[in-house]
């Protein structure tokens, strides 16, 4: 039976890291026809691998849906019943983050009892055995910080080989083997990825403040290097999994509208679930009625029909807005430092071509930075009502005044559950009567 969170009707939706739903989807597609919904709400949740986490979340989120219908800040349309489901994908807290405290708005910070350590967290993304093997390798390299540029480099070797090639690989910010070859760029990425200050008095730093300098790179980057395995993960659970899920909803119960809600690697989750929806469900024929992202974690270019720094390519998602009958919605806010900092790191390891990470920052950045770009996304202040939503097009909402809270190092990743973006969720839903 499905349960209740503030008041609506909710479903758990269990998969594991390959996509394949356990009993909790079956019981979800049998119970939903008899419910009577107008309206379903999918929320996926970002990185954490605590189920009571991601409950907390939706609890929240959903919770400060219910309070803005009762304190008469929003109403709902006659007729209109919300439901509400939420994904549970096996991804990992960011190693060093901690998990944000119930009511907080969601931050992370460092100095909770709660820390996840790389010994304890990478384990879970890296989990093939030849990948754990390889693992113990470069956390015993980062515990003894040889100070040699030898042992930096086969710091990166090992990196190259536990990474794995995603089966969803984007055009504009896919996951290629580290160089081999050019180890002065690995050094450059090295000494970006440590964000040290200049040396104000011009002198040359001492041999071991340059390898300790280096080794926190390289900590930094093995870091960052989740990302990737999370990031793959989320699109293959997306287009493989929740999108025939929605299909086979939408053969049940043609009239239900429903929204797709994402935080983080759960933006790319619910993204590419567009790719895994049938070639029909295009403009009106599709049920999806609204795509929200809170504060994504994947690139910004990855619905852009043209790439300004590469003409002949487009986004890996380029194309799938149109499998939205309504509007396209972003959250993003420069206090983010997971997608403003560590992902245009990930992404800098990645392969990217530019001579630094400076130039390299507008072409690797996340979502959550600053938006859907080279999309013809529309801006406005988050809170600002009214919105001004169009059916297949993006709006990027500037929380830089809300989405605030949080410390090194993801800063404000995590703070995504305010009046504000609840009211946001109805009224792209298009299920509030408005003046």
């Amino acid at each position: 039976m499905s349960d209740a969170i503030a008041g609506f009707p909710f479903w758990r939706l269990q998969f594991d890291k390959d996509g394949k739903g356990d009993t909790s989807v079956e019981t979800f597609l049998g119970e939903l026809p008899n419910s009577e919904l107008t309206d379903l709400f999918i929320f996926s949740h970002g990185w954490n691998n605590d189920r009571a986490i991601a409950l907390d979340l939706y609890t929240r989120f959903f919770g400060a849906i219910r309070e803005l219908l009762e304190n008469g800040t929003a109403k709902l349309l006659p007729g209109v019943k919300i439901g509400c489901a939420g994904i549970f994908w096996p991804s990992i807290l960011f190693p060093g983050d901690t998990a944000p405290p119930a009511g907080d708005g969601g931050a992370s910070s460092f100095s909770s009892g709660d820390e996840r350590t790389l010994d304890s967290e990478l384990p879970k993304a890296f989990c093939q055995p030849d990948q754990q093997a390889e693992l113990q390798g470069l956390i015993e390299l980062l515990n003894t910080r040889p100070s040699t540029n030898e042992a930096l480099l086969t710091f990166r070797d090992k990196l190259n080989s536990i990474i794995t090639l995603p089966e969803l690989r984007s055009t504009q910010d896919s996951l290629e083997s580290l160089p081999e070859t050019d180890d002065d760029r690995w050094f450059r990425l090295l000494d970006a990825a440590a964000q040290a200050p200049a040396d104000d008095e011009g002198g040359a730093a001492g041999l071991g403040g340059f390898f300790d300098k280096m080794w926190n790179g390289a900590q930094q980057i093995l870091r960052v290097a989740t990302y990737w395995e999370m990031k793959n993960r989320a699109g293959v659970i997306g287009k493989g999994s929740v999108g025939p899920l929605i299909v086979k909803i939408h053969s049940e119960m043609p009239e239900l509208r429903i929204h797709l809600i994402g935080h983080s690697f759960g933006a790319r989750l619910v993204s590419y679930t567009l790719a895994g929806l049938s070639n029909d469900f295009v403009g009106p024929k599709s049920p999806i009625k609204m795509l929200y992202l809170l504060q994504g974690a994947f690139s910004h270019f990855a619905f852009a029909p043209k790439l300004s720094f590469d003409p002949d390519r487009a986004g890996d998602l380029h194309g799938m807005a149109s499998r939205v009958d309504g509007p396209l919605v972003t959250t993003h806010s420069k206090k983010d430092t997971a997608v403003g900092v560590a992902y245009p790191a990930a992404s800098f390891l990645a392969g990217a071509d530019a001579a630094d990470a400076g130039d390299v920052m507008y072409r690797w950045e996340g979502m959550g930075c600053d938006g859907a770009q080279e999309s013809d996304a529309a801006e406005h202040a988050l809170g600002d009502v009214p919105y001004e939503f169009v059916r297949g097009s993006w709006l990027n909402l500037d929380g830089n005044n809300v989405i605030v809270a949080g410390g090194p190092p993801s800063g404000a990743h995590s703070d995504i559950v305010h009046p504000e973006t609840a009211f946001v969720a109805l009224s792209a839903a298009n299920v509030l009567i408005t003046e």
